[in-house]
C-alpha cells in the first residue's frame, strides 16, 4: 500500500514539477474521506536550494528519508539534460528500486532516472523537447515521445510539466483504486485521465526541401490539399519520370510525397480546429480528407487523439463541433 512518499529536489528544481506532487501526495484531504500520506521533501544538495523560478527553498531532509519511502518523485530541473547528478543520490535512488520502492520521474526529472541506470531496457516518457536528446544519451532505453506517461514498474516516467498530474494521479488510481484518483483530481479540478498523448501539443513543421528540384511542386502541393493527386502527376509538373521524382523528392524532404502531403493535411487541420468554427465535416473537405471519418482516422493516428477532443483542448468545451 502507497503510504510513504518523498520528492528528491536538486538545485535549479523546477517549482511546479515539485508542486505538482506536493500537491498530490502532500496535502492532507482526510476530509473527503481520502487517504493521508507520509509526504515529505528532500534535498541532495545540502538544505538551502535555489529554485528555476528565481526563489530558494529550505528542505528539512536530505536522502536519509529516501530510505522509508514506498514512492520517490524526481522533479525537473534546470540543465537536468546536461548535467551531472551527485552519486549519493543515483546510488540511493538504486537502492530504494532495489528494495521495492517505485521511482516517479516529472519531465527533465527522467535524465536523473536514467543515468541511475533504472530505465535500460526500458520505455519512459520525456517533454518532446527533450526526446531526442535523451534518446541520444542513453541509446539503452527506448523513449516514448507521444505519451503522457510510461508505467515500467517499478519506474514510472511523465512528460512534460502538467504530464506529471497525469502520472500522478495513475499511480494513486493503480494503488487505490479509480475513486480515490477521481476524488483527488476533482479537488484539484483536473481531468482524472486525459485523452491522447503529447503528439496533440507538439509544434512539428514539415521537413523542407533542402535542394530546389521539388521546391516548386511544394509549393503546388501546399496551395492543392484538397485535391486528390498522384506521384505520377506530380512527376508531370515536375518534368520527371515517376521513379526519378520520388527518389528526388525523399532525397530532398526527408520523406515520401505521400506522407508529406499527409502531415500538411492533418497541420492544416490542426489549423482550421483551432481558429475557425467550420464543422469537422467542412474542415475534412478542407483538407483534403474528403470526410469526416477518414480525417478522425488520420487525426488520430498523427496526433493520438480525436478532431472534436483537440478542438476542445485549445479552444474549450463550447466551441463548436
Amino acid at each position: 500500500m502507497l503510504q510513504n512518499v518523498a520528492a528528491v529536489v536538486l538545485d535549479g528544481v523546477n517549482p511546479f514539477e515539485l508542486a505538482v506532487v506536493c500537491e498530490v501526495f502532500g496535502t492532507d484531504r482526510s476530509d473527503d474521506g481520502l487517504p493521508v500520506y507520509d509526504f515529505a521533501v528532500a534535498s541532495a544538495e545540502g538544505p538551502v536550494l535555489s529554485t528555476r523560478a528565481g526563489f530558494s527553498m529550505n528542505v528539512e531532509h536530505g536522502l536519509e528519508r529516501l530510505e522509508e519511502a514506498d514512492l520517490i518523485a524526481v522533479p525537473a530541473g534546470a540543465c537536468f539534460e546536461t548535467r551531472q547528478f551527485p552519486p549519493e543520490l543515483l546510488d540511493a535512488l538504486r537502492r530504494a528500486a532495489g528494495r521495492g520502492a517505485r521511482i516517479l520521474s516529472v519531465c527533465s526529472g527522467v535524465f536523473v532516472v536514467a543515468a541511475a541506470g533504472l530505465l535500460d531496457g526500458r520505455r519512459c516518457a520525456v517533454h518532446w523537447h527533450h526526446a531526442e536528446e535523451l534518446a541520444r544519451a542513453y541509446p539503452q532505453l527506448t523513449v516514448e515521445p507521444d505519451v503522457l506517461y510510461v508505467d515500467e514498474d517499478p519506474v514510472i516516467t511523465s512528460a512534460g510539466t502538467a504530464a506529471g498530474i497525469d502520472a500522478c494521479l495513475h499511480i494513486v488510481r493503480k494503488e487505490q483504486g479509480p475513486e480515490v484518483a477521481n476524488k483527488i483530481a476533482r479537488r484539484m479540478v483536473v481531468p482524472p485521465h486525459r485523452d491522447g498523448g503529447q503528439a496533440q501539443y507538439i509544434e512539428r513543421p514539415l521537413p523542407r526541401s533542402h535542394g530546389d528540384t521539388v521546391a516548386e511542386v511544394l509549393v503546388w502541393m501546399e496551395r492543392h490539399l484538397d485535391e486528390e493527386v498522384t506521384v505520377e502527376q506530380l512527376a508531370d509538373r515536375a518534368h520527371m519520370s515517376p521513379r526519378t521524382f520520388a527518389r528526388r523528392f525523399q532525397q530532398e524532404t526527408g520523406t515520401t510525397p505521400y506522407r508529406w502531403i499527409l502531415r500538411q493535411r492533418v497541420l492544416l487541420a490542426q489549423r482550421l480546429l483551432e481558429g475557425t468554427d467550420e464543422t469537422v465535416d467542412a474542415i475534412a473537405g478542407r483538407a483534403g480528407f474528403g470526410n469526416a471519418a477518414a480525417l478522425r482516422h488520420q487525426f488520430v493516428q498523427a496526433i493520438g487523439t480525436t478532431p472534436n477532443a483537440y478542438r476542445r483542448t485549445f479552444r474549450g468545451p463550447e466551441a463548436a463541433a
